[in-house]
Parts: C-alpha cells; sequence; structure tokens
C-alpha cells in the first residue's frame, strides 16, 4: 500500500459531462473500524446510471459536488476486523472510485471461485443479472416470440439479447452504427440489427419485426422508446431498464405517444432494478453459467485500464464507444 487516489466530482454537469467534472486526488489512506474490512480496488462497474446519479435522487441518494464518485466494485480484503470475512476474501460491495475503501462487513458480499474475477462483474454480475431478471422475470417471454432490445453493444442489451435466443425468441437488437449492427449479429448472434443513426427508424423496426415485437428491453428511452412502442404487438412487455439518452442532456424528451398506445395495445410497461430480484440471483447464475458453459451466451467485456482514465471511461459510455461490459481495472487480480 503505496497511497490511496480518489477521484470526487469536482462540479455537477448541467450538460453533456466532461473531464473537468471530476478531480484526481491522493486521499487518505483507510482505516477500518470494528465490524468494517480494509478493501483493495480490483475492478469498477462503469454504467450509464451513474451519470443519472449526478442529475438528482434515484434508487440512491443523488451525487453532490465534492462527492467521492460512487461505485460497484469487485474488491479483495486486506484487513478485516470482523468474523464475516478474511484477507483474501473477495467480495462486492457500493464503492467509491478510489484505490482502497473501508466498508462495513454486513454490506459485502462474499463472492464465489469464478475467475477471471471480470465475470464477476459482467457476465455472474451486476450485468448478466440485469439482462436475465428484466427479460426473465419482468418479460416474461415465450419460446417463438420476438425480443427488440436497445443498446444492444452494450454491457446488458447484449445479454439480453442472448438469452432471449437461448430461451428460443426470434431477437432483433438497436445499436449505433452500421459496424456495431454487424458486430451484433455475428458476433453475438441476433438475428437482426437496427442502425438508429440511420434515417427511417421506424420502417427498418417494421422490416426487421414482420410479425411486430413481443418484449422490448428498453435501455435507452426518448426516442427509440417513442418508436419501439409503434411495433409493440398487443399485449407486449415493454422492460424499463435504463435511459441512456436521457442522462446526459439539459433537454430530455420522453416519448410522445404515452399513454394512448399503452391503453389501445393492453401494453404493460415495468420499470426494476437488479436489487428486486436478489432472491433469485442463484436461479439467475445457474442459468448463466449453463448457457455459458454450452457455448450460448458468449462473454464480452471492455476492460479500460487505471483508475485515472475512470471519466474517460464513463464519458465514452455516454457516448456509445464500448462493446460489452465497460469496467475499470484499478488492480491486478490476486
Amino acid at each position: 500500500m503505496t497511497g490511496n487516489r480518489q477521484i470526487t466530482v469536482a462540479d455537477l454537469p448541467d450538460g453533456a459531462l466532461e473531464p473537468r467534472h471530476f478531480a484526481l486526488a491522493e486521499a487518505p489512506m483507510p482505516e477500518p473500524a470494528e465490524g468494517e474490512v480494509l478493501l483493495r480496488t480490483i475492478l469498477m462497474s462503469i454504467d450509464a446510471a451513474n451519470r443519472s446519479w449526478m442529475q438528482g435522487a434515484t434508487y440512491r441518494d443523488a451525487v453532490r459536488a465534492g462527492d467521492a464518485m460512487p461505485t460497484y466494485a469487485l474488491c479483495e480484503v486486506i484487513e478485516s476486523r470482523s468474523d464475516r470475512l478474511a484477507p483474501g476474501d473477495i467480495v462486492a460491495t457500493e464503492s467509491v472510485w478510489a484505490d482502497y475503501v473501508t466498508r462495513p462487513a454486513r454490506l459485502v458480499l462474499k463472492q464465489p471461485e469464478i475467475r477471471p474475477l471480470s465475470h464477476l462483474m459482467s457476465v455472474y454480475g451486476i450485468a448478466g443479472k440485469t439482462a436475465f431478471h428484466g427479460l426473465v422475470n419482468v418479460g416474461r417471454p415465450i419460446a417463438g416470440e420476438t425480443i427488440l432490445v436497445s443498446a444492444a453493444a452494450g454491457s446488458v442489451g447484449g445479454y439480453v439479447g442472448q438469452i432471449g435466443k437461448a430461451l428460443g425468441c426470434r431477437v432483433v437488437g438497436i445499436a449505433g452504427g452500421a459496424e456495431k449492427c454487424a458486430w451484433v449479429v455475428d458476433h453475438l448472434g441476433f438475428d437482426a440489427c437496427v442502425d438508429y443513426r440511420a434515417p427511417g427508424l421506424y420502417k427498418a423496426l417494421r422490416a426487421a419485426c414482420p410479425n411486430g415485437v413481443d418484449v422490448y428491453f428498453d435501455n435507452v428511452g426518448g426516442e427509440t422508446l417513442e418508436t419501439a412502442l409503434a411495433v409493440m404487438n398487443e399485449r407486449g412487455r415493454v422492460v424499463c431498464c435504463g435511459a441512456i439518452s436521457q442522462y446526459d442532456t439539459a433537454t430530455p424528451t420522453g416519448p410522445r405517444n404515452l399513454p394512448g398506445l399503452v391503453v389501445v395495445k393492453r401494453l404493460r410497461m415495468e420499470g426494476f432494478i437488479v436489487m428486486d430480484f436478489a432472491d433469485r440471483d442463484a436461479t439467475a447464475l445457474r442459468a448463466l453459467q449453463t448457457w455459458v458453459a454450452e457455448g450460448r451466451i458468449r462473454v464480452s467485456e471492455d476492460i479500460v485500464e487505471g483508475l485515472e482514465n475512470a471519466p474517460g471511461a464513463l464519458i465514452g459510455l455516454l457516448a456509445g464507444d464500448n462493446r460489452g461490459k465497460r469496467m475499470v481495472r484499478v488492480g491486478p487480480d490476486p
């Protein structure tokens, strides 16, 4: 332990997020109190939700200027003052952008013996579990139905599509750019992928989904959600997971066809947070491990090296430059 770097929010953005909104500085080395553990950060999750926390209170407290940037992290226990955990344990916890943190042991979750550790952040972590719970427990697809997924090349969307294929559904993605759409089809195995940046999104979705859409897994909100609602089948389900198109702008927009289409088509729209289904995590893990072993799910990870590069990793994620689960490696796997 040679020092403890920490990244704070220097200033809250009122528009697009920029590097100047963050500050990297040396922080005191934390010392665990009774019942706490000292943790060395290995990997930090980079999510669009990080940006939404800067806009005000959501399912967690708002991030304010001067706060260390919150994150979800995989860590190694360095020192323990609790009989719950021992030095060397690998754990997951709510944390901040820093080399070292202390946390109450009761709020830290010991991880199973899975290597590489990055899989505990991607397919077996927040990304994979969000995809599984949102699609299976909220969307409730039936084999033969059509699933539409926005941000299909992202950390959650890519797994949603592959899970949908494993369940026997036709899966269509939405992504930005022809190259990324080709990757979604060729690498992830989607049946089709539509470029939202190209003109004529509605017509393209109608062509890619000739039988309509039964389940729409929404990660972006805004105009894409508005267009997707127009191609939904009667009694369709809309899984509201995120709204990345709305987080990094001073002028957010929403779908203009609510509640009309929801009523006429008898749609069900339901939002969720992955923690809502924590009691079903074991089921999700069993299914995901089985599909990975069978080759039905390909693990896609986008790892940025270095704590100092976390702001750029988040800014890039919001611009859509990632493929798969984005995370920042702060330290080596033990």
